[in-house]
């Protein structure tokens, strides 16, 4: 279960060299792609598509949210095959492009159009109130004050699963455990991120689930000054405080994109559908470092309880 082009406008844009398959932009939300989550992990998707398929990748950055419109016209007109749009907060602007250029082809991650979707669209989604979930009851068995935080990033329905998610899984795990919740209300404020959590290991949470993007780094090293413990979100963000990381709370993204492209190149394209990727579908779990911090014998209630998940014995709630 262990999962284990020139730049105008506001964007930066990074292009691979590579003179041949398909060409594929990503449009990033912001935070960009060394935010060492969310937008990473869709770059690393992308450049794996690159290695593996010999398509031509490359990403424009948002600096802010106003970006994300112009971005995605610049984007269509670098004449791409398939434009990714990464995160909740771009539903907007992609659905306009999407209308607005109907026979260009596009992507986006952690949205589900439902009935709506446009056919020129594919919706890479997630049960995200399973990863937290299962990261949930890890920190319900190793607090050791009963009080445990959590610290989202902007207060929006993917975040709200998390956290969701995370809360029951506490409960679950120890029931007499509480949870302190906050957001950000940025992706991108580090320092913010870090002050909050400052604020929470001081009214004796000892666990923090960091669900935030690159403000969510600012909490991981407040963990790292503070010799308390947090766990990260989307990738295995271990790397950052080796120590005091327990685990993180899986969202392949990267796996969702490759496969996204590799159908592309296929000559398959879902269009006007939702991929949707949970524990059954191996899309989500506990950080292939899991093993480093945390004890097998919490590992094994896991799994056991992922077990449970996947059968349909448990049922996570996602509202």
């Amino acid at each position: 279960m262990m999962t284990a082009l020139s730049v105008v406008g506001c964007g930066s844009d990074n292009n691979s060299s590579n003179d041949k398959g398909l060409k594929i932009t990503m449009v990033t939300s912001v935070g960009g792609v060394t935010d060492g989550s969310f937008n990473q992990s869709a770059w690393e998707g992308l450049q794996k598509a690159e290695k593996d398929l010999g398509i031509k990748a490359s990403y424009i950055e948002s600096k802010q949210e106003a970006d994300y419109v112009t971005n995605l016209e610049q984007a269509v007109d670098g004449g791409n095959d398939l434009i990714l749009a990464t995160g909740f907060p771009m539903q907007a602007a992609l659905l306009k492009a999407a209308k607005n250029y109907p026979d260009q082809k596009f992507a986006i991650v952690d949205v589900d159009y439902g009935d709506e979707t446009p056919e020129n669209v594919v919706c890479i989604s997630f049960n995200e109130e399973q990863s937290g979930y299962v990261v949930g009851l890890v920190a319900g068995k190793m607090t050791k004050t009963n009080t445990v935080g959590f610290v989202g990033g902007m207060d929006n329905v993917v975040i709200k699963k998390f956290q969701i998610g995370y809360e029951a899984g506490v409960k679950a795990a120890n029931p007499d455990a509480k949870v302190l919740s906050q957001y950000v209300n940025s992706f991108a404020d580090q320092a913010k991120g870090k002050s909050i959590a400052s604020q929470m290991y001081n009214n004796n949470a000892d666990i923090i689930f960091a669900c935030a993007g690159d403000s969510g780094v600012g909490v991981l090293e407040c963990a790292k000054e503070t010799g308390k413990f947090a766990i990260g979100v989307d990738r295995d963000q271990n790397d950052i405080a080796p120590e005091n990381i327990l685990t993180s709370a899986m969202k392949k993204v990267n796996e969702g994109v490759f496969n996204v492209v590799k159908d592309l190149s296929e000559g398959n394209f879902d269009g006007g559908k939702t991929l949707v990727f949970g524990l059954k579908e191996d899309g989500i779990g506990l950080a292939p470092s899991t093993d480093k911090n945390v004890p097998q014998d919490v590992i094994d209630y896991v799994n056991d309880q992922i077990e449970k998940i996947i059968s349909g014995e448990i049922v996570v709630p996602n509202k």
